[in-house]
């Protein structure tokens, strides 16, 4: 009886000893799945949001670091991450889309300029005082001196030869000579599509109040529509709001943000890293945010100046745009100057050209750069930024 009770001990015991090795043999299987399987990664935590004054008092304190050197370039820059697709990730209409319900816009808000002209030039037997009428109707449409003074003499011309006065001869006039001052021809594309093995750079300065944060979010938009990869670059580092708007419009339609996780860090720094992220994630475009600057503060602009030339040194900048508001009128044309001999601006974002705004002003800020505008907001949606269509723009005018 003695050793049938030791015999069953030792069955025992062996059983148990083969359980234990088969759940080893399984953990280890379980353990090297990863070449098969799925590889998690994590995402980079998001920084809280800092509380910072709004905006530095008239930003006169801002001191613009000493030199242009990278080596201390890059660090305290976060990657922030959107959070993963979900069905609540938005899908930003096509820039076709827009145009039609834009144009419909601009032209409630222009039209009555194209009315004016029509019913002073078909009116029949124009005299002095009509032709200063006409001109007067263009200045206050912020056309400027140079282009009414050129659309008048042609529209004299015009009338002096032919003779007609019927509405839709004088219109088609008013077109053709209209449409010349636009300039169809000017390259309204937005560089933003890899050039080589590297993305583009886009650069978006303004003045403050422009609308210029939210351009950049609607303009991520735009080129999500498109198809394309997008990085936002948070480089206005002296007014958290900003940082934490430019998150918020990437966040909505899966575009990630580079920020600062410092209050006023170097602005330059953070664009730089932005361009790096964006290289290494295979981006198509790259677009920086920059601080809204006084136009008339020579400190200022030379700090954005810096800002170019750090970027540059670890890529081009293939597209500097310069948003202005609409309604600004002749102001926004020195803003658009002392822009231009900052940074080479090489096209324009006319934000709210809408409500008080007049359509001129394209043709004014366009002679005063000799850059085209390519971009037009037309209203408060995510998606009431469209690229500009010179056609769609005169005929809007005109009715």
């Amino acid at each position: 009886m003695a050793a049938v009770d030791s015999l069953w001990e030792i069955l025992t015991v062996a059983t148990l000893v083969a359980l234990a090795g088969l759940a080893l043999i399984v953990g280890l299987v379980r353990g090297r799945g990863g070449k098969g399987g799925t590889k998690t990664i994590e995402r980079p935590p998001t920084t809280a949001p800092t509380t910072v004054e709004d905006e530095r008092a008239d930003r006169e304190g801002v001191q613009t670091p000493p030199g242009d050197d990278v080596d201390n370039v890059g660090g305290g820059v976060d990657v922030l991450e959107p959070e993963a697709p979900t069905p609540t990730l938005e899908r930003p209409e096509s820039a076709r889309g827009r145009l039609a319900r834009l144009r419909a816009r601009l032209s409630r808000s222009n039209n009555a300029i194209g009315n004016v002209l029509l019913a002073l030039l078909s009116s029949g037997g124009l005299d002095e005082q009509s032709w200063e009428d006409v001109e007067d109707t263009l200045l206050q449409a912020d056309l400027g001196v140079e282009a009414t003074d050129e659309l008048v003499g042609k529209l004299r011309t015009r009338v002096k030869v032919d003779g007609a006065t019927d509405v839709e001869t004088v219109k088609g006039w008013l077109r053709e000579e209209l449409l010349a001052l636009v300039d169809p021809s000017m390259d309204r594309r937005v560089a933003a599509s890899r050039v080589g093995e590297r993305p583009s750079v886009i650069l978006v300065v303004g003045v403050n109040g422009t609308g210029k944060t939210t351009t950049v979010g609607k303009l991520a938009r735009v080129l999500v529509a498109e198809n394309k990869d997008v990085v936002l670059g948070a480089a206005d580092t002296f007014r958290a709001a900003a940082a934490d708007q430019l998150q918020t419009w990437g966040e909505r339609v899966g575009v990630p943000t580079v920020r600062s996780e410092r209050e006023g860090a170097d602005p330059a720094s953070v664009a730089f890293d932005a361009v790096k992220s964006a290289a290494e994630y295979e981006a198509d475009v790259v677009i920086i945010d920059t601080a809204g600057r006084l136009h008339n503060k020579a400190g200022l602009m030379d700090e954005l100046s810096k800002v170019k030339r750090v970027i540059e040194k670890q890529s081009p900048i293939d597209e500097v745009l310069l948003v202005l508001d609409a309604t600004t009128g002749q102001n926004g044309m020195r803003q658009a100057e002392v822009f231009g001999q900052a940074v080479e601006v090489t096209g324009i974002v006319l934000s709210k050209l809408d409500g008080t705004a007049k359509g001129g002003i394209v043709v004014n800020v366009q002679r005063r750069l000799g850059v085209p505008v390519k971009l037009v907001g037309l209203g408060e949606g995510p998606d009431d930024l469209a690229p500009f269509d010179p056609e769609a723009f005169v005929d809007a005018i005109i009715g």
